[in-house]
């Protein structure tokens, strides 16, 4: 039997997102550690942005919809929900989801945020501009969804406040 037949549908996506969050972390801490703080953070900012528009086309085309189905709040949260079933593993210590018709909410649980977590060890904390609200805040922003966010961010609210939750306030077209 091979691995990818022993492993359960949740195992497998445990063990991609890891791998993936590894490669992320290393290619952060490589660039911290050759070019400071502030370049790892730009870089990191600049790769999520340029990333975004590629995912949503994948998902959307997997999921065989177009942009103008997700215009709409219901239509958006399906889309949402299908894609965070799979990019979202138990070990980034998450919730997101809907709580109003035009609210996205966030809440990092006890073990706290998975990236802060990591740049704790990496003694940056202080300085780390997140990059995982910032990927939703490019998700909106390419999906032409307005939003304001809550609290806004300006590095890590895990090191300003000691816990990460929040919402989006999203004004959807529900013309569609």
């Amino acid at each position: 039997m091979t691995l990818i037949e022993r492993l359960t549908r949740h195992e497998i996506k445990e063990l991609i997102c890891k791998c993936w969050m590894t490669h992320d972390a290393m290619w952060f801490a490589n660039t911290l550690f050759t070019q400071g703080v502030d370049q790892a953070n730009q870089l990191n900012r600049a790769a999520i942005k340029s990333m975004v528009d590629v995912e949503i086309g994948r998902f959307l085309k997997t999921m065989n919809l177009s942009r103008d189905q997700i215009k709409s709040f219901e239509g958006f949260k399906a889309f949402f929900q299908n894609v965070r079933e799979l990019l979202i593993p138990d070990f980034m210590n998450v919730t997101i989801g809907f709580d109003a018709p035009d609210t996205i909410f966030w809440h990092f649980n006890e073990k706290g945020c998975f990236a802060y977590n990591g740049v704790k060890r990496l003694e940056v904390e202080n300085q780390y501009r997140c990059g995982v609200l910032y990927r939703i805040q490019c998700w909106l922003t390419c999906l032409d969804i307005p939003f304001e966010m809550n609290p806004v961010l300006k590095n890590c609210l895990m090191a300003e406040q000691g816990r990460c939750q929040g919402h989006f306030k999203c004004s959807f077209n529900e013309q569609v």
